[in-house]
């Protein structure tokens, strides 16, 4: 099996390439920082390639789909996972911020799942979004962010009823509170916090902690392996789209 990761360099996208290549696939990844994506890559050995890319660019977005066919012969699945957040108030919102975040976490998936299509034909493939529980759970501040993975859910419909006759199919996934890189780049919290911050946020899941990268992979890789299932918006989250109270 061949597939493509973006954002493979650190988080999600890093463990589920680690995934993938421990059950047998050919991963291509990319990320906008070199020492990253090479290290993942160098990491899990030759079954996994490293592309410098940044999603947001028409051409790194043609080089990409190109290396991974030329890796893995073919492509047979598509993770969308590369994504910017932004956490401020509603008043702060400047226009150039909203369209940066709408640009990496929306139009860049729909254009690179666009150039996919002809491949994933081939191989009655698969497109996965990354969506987030933020859109079953209020969290101040996060509303840029929120947005654009309400986006993607509609998009996923959308999609999968437009591909579904070629045999495509295309799903999304919504992860809980897991440990990656995207709150601190987004400034949320510092280095030194992050123990504390997801300490916290553990109790709002029913499972009573923070997931894993791995744990968010495995529901990928059954949405990709899964022939049957199409348009599903799957919540992977420990439990907090529930709502939990201790009130």
């Amino acid at each position: 099996m061949s597939i493509l990761v973006t954002g493979g360099g650190s988080g999600i996208g890093e463990s589920c390439a680690e995934y993938f290549v421990n059950h047998g696939a050919k991963v291509t990844i990319c990320g906008r920082r070199k020492e990253k994506v090479f290290s993942v890559a160098e990491k899990l050995g030759t079954s996994c390639k490293a592309v410098v890319a940044d999603v947001t660019d028409s051409s790194d977005r043609e080089k990409l789909i190109a290396a991974s066919v030329a890796h893995g012969g073919k492509l047979d699945a598509l993770v969308n996972n590369a994504a910017n957040m932004y956490r401020l108030p509603v008043e702060e919102y400047s226009e150039d911020l909203l369209k940066d975040a709408f640009n990496t976490n929306v139009i860049s998936c729909m254009m690179l799942s666009s150039i996919a299509i002809p491949y994933l034909n081939t191989t009655s493939g698969a497109i996965v979004f990354i969506g987030s529980t933020h859109t079953r759970r209020a969290f101040p501040g996060a509303s840029p962010y929120a947005t654009t993975k309400a986006a993607l859910e509609g998009l996923t419909k959308v999609m999968a009823a437009e591909l579904g006759p070629k045999k495509i199919r295309v799903n999304c996934v919504l992860p809980g509170a897991v440990i990656t890189e995207l709150n601190l780049r987004a400034g949320v919290i510092k280095e030194s916090e992050v123990e504390e911050r997801y300490s916290s946020v553990a109790k709002l899941h029913a499972l009573g902690r923070v997931g894993t990268g791995t744990e968010v992979a495995e529901s990928i890789s059954h949405l990709i392996t899964s022939e049957w299932v199409t348009g599903v918006a799957m919540e992977v989250d420990g439990g907090i789209g529930l709502g939990v109270s201790e009130f």
